[in-house]
């Protein structure tokens, strides 16, 4: 179901994309220099894929937000996924953890948001 709007979507990804850059503090695991800049990483593109696309909140409105949502779909994979692509499984599961549950959570909400809606930041009708 796609209920998310462009606008909603850019909203949150800015949220998931700061959450992000302060993640090694939040969760005690900024002596993970792997762990912690994946976090950061990851928190920075996420905010630039944001910024990018055409989303009504969006500052320069390049990307297209289907493309900006394969892109999503990608970076949340690859935040899943980090944990054991760059060896940091292994540290205690405050350093993981949120890796893995954000990446899920940045997957979801790309799968949840309605492209059509890019152009107006108003719910289209779902497809």
């Amino acid at each position: 179901m796609k209920m998310i709007s462009s606008r909603t979507h850019t909203m949150i990804g800015l949220i998931v994309g700061a959450a992000l850059l302060l993640a090694p503090w939040l969760f005690g695991f900024s002596d993970n220099a792997i762990a912690a800049t994946t976090a950061w990483v990851i928190g920075a593109l996420v905010i630039v894929n944001e910024l990018i696309t055409t989303s009504p909140l969006s500052l320069l409105k390049v990307v297209p937000m289907r493309a900006h949502l394969f892109v999503d779909y990608l970076t949340g994979a690859i935040l899943a996924l980090s944990p054991w692509l760059f060896g940091f499984a292994d540290a205690p599961a405050n350093a993981w953890v949120p890796h893995l549950l954000v990446g899920i959570l940045i997957i979801g909400y790309a799968v949840m948001t309605n492209p059509a809606s890019e152009s107006t930041g108003h719910h289209a009708a779902a497809m």
